[in-house]
């Protein structure tokens, strides 16, 4: 992780620690970056419902204009659908400004290269440079040059990709969901118009809450992070399935007939085996992260499906499915990624995928899910001063070894740091 950007881009409290400043310095090297000879360099920016967003977004787009660079705006919508059409209309670069599951306070910038992945590490270090004024890299002593006159950048209305990209989820569907009562929770984020939209056009009838944004109530007793209220809607209105997303969409959580929460791990089981069973699971494995429950690796081992784990994050997460070709991956936190259909983790697309299974499968998520037994466990997060040296502390390391040997295969213990 750099100095601004960590594993999910450059997060923090609006106007304290990511400002407008930060914002437009990220946009003028941006639109400077990717300027090839007498072509602009081509940006694609979205955001989520955050009042903060708006004043990130514009503080970007002068930024990239600024450079002569020209930027194309979403508007609010989903990160995975700025991955999408920066790979799809082939941008340079991609923008979504969200701090995801986090309070409205709080906001972040997330940058997508032209294949729609996470950007390198190698432009995450020059764009720190910049920020931090250090000019050398880039060849001149004082600062980036302005465009003038007619080179000036242009800024450019795109709602036309995320039609484009509410299209292309409706297009993945294989069946008709008429007949399928459905509950969403939309986190009054990202998803608040298109989960409705694709849900409604396959025809569910749809019971949507968490869907009136006012710029602070976004994540606020709502979504992914308060799934109780979707767990109560689902059980009053006798619903079918419920799916909640998180403030930017990238995650999904689900709620089944009872009003049982069915995690990330049990959505890797449920559409892993699904895929074993179709013989459409040609890897024969999945990525996980390292916090993943006990009981997922136990139900894979069970179906004789491999696993690996990676360090807890949808990049790293992505980066080993793409060395080792998986088609499926997650994290219990509701990322998950379905390597045909998309770059980075789509909340939509997982709902989409779950009632692809429901309906062919001619089952209830119930049923689907209680194959897998998970093991009871507790997170505690804890304030340290310095998080290398606690973990690497000798008593620390002491206790974590006396646990384990008394755990076995059964259990496990974790200590690890948070981004």
């Amino acid at each position: 992780m750099g100095k601004y950007f960590g594993t999910d881009g450059f997060r923090g409290e609006a106007s304290v620690t990511l400002t407008n400043e930060h914002a437009y310095k990220i946009g003028r090297f941006l639109g400077w970056y990717f300027k090839r000879e007498n072509t602009p360099a081509r940006i694609v920016i979205g955001k989520d419902t955050r009042r903060s967003s708006y004043m990130l977004e514009y503080s970007l787009i002068t930024g990239i204009s600024a450079s002569g660079g020209e930027a194309y705006m979403l508007h609010v919508t989903t990160t995975p659908n700025v991955a999408y059409i920066t790979n799809t209309e082939n941008f340079d670069c991609g923008i979504m400004i969200s701090a995801s599951h986090n309070e409205f306070f709080d906001n972040g910038i997330k940058l997508f290269s032209s294949n729609g992945e996470k950007v390198n590490e190698y432009l995450i270090e020059k764009i720190e440079s910049y920020i931090d004024d250090d000019m050398e890299f880039c060849g001149y002593k004082k600062d980036l040059p302005l465009a003038r006159r007619e080179n000036i950048g242009k800024v450019n209305d795109y709602i036309f990709g995320r039609n484009k990209y509410t299209a292309y989820l409706i297009s993945t569907a294989t069946h008709s969901y008429k007949g399928m009562k459905v509950g969403l929770d939309t986190a009054n984020g990202s998803a608040y118009q298109i989960a409705r939209s694709v849900f409604e056009a396959l025809g569910a009838k749809v019971t949507i809450i968490g869907n009136e944004p006012n710029g602070t109530n976004i994540n606020d007793n709502c979504g992914s992070t308060h799934i109780e209220n979707l767990q109560k809607l689902v059980v009053e209105k006798r619903l079918d399935v419920g799916f909640a997303f998180d403030g930017d969409a990238d995650r999904c959580l689900l709620v089944d007939e009872y009003g049982n929460v069915v995690d990330g791990d049990e959505v890797l089981y449920i559409y892993a085996k699904y895929m074993k069973e179709k013989g459409i699971l040609l890897s024969g494995s999945v990525a996980t992260t390292i916090m993943s429950n006990i009981g997922l690796y136990k139900a894979l081992d069970e179906l004789g499906i491999g696993y690996s784990k990676t360090p807890v994050g949808d990049k790293f997460v992505y980066e080993d499915m793409m060395k080792t070709q998986k088609e499926i991956g997650g994290e219990p936190s509701g990322h998950t990624i379905f390597s045909k259909f998309a770059t980075t983790g789509d909340g939509i697309m997982t709902a989409m995928k779950m009632m692809h299974v429901i309906l062919e499968n001619k089952t209830t998520l119930h049923t689907l899910a209680k194959s897998m037994k998970k093991y009871p466990q507790l997170l505690k997060n804890l304030k340290v001063k310095n998080k290398q040296n606690a973990i690497e502390d000798h008593d620390v390391q002491e206790v974590i070894e006396k646990i384990s040997c008394l755990l076995g295969d059964e259990g496990r213990v974790l200590v690890r740091e948070s981004g």
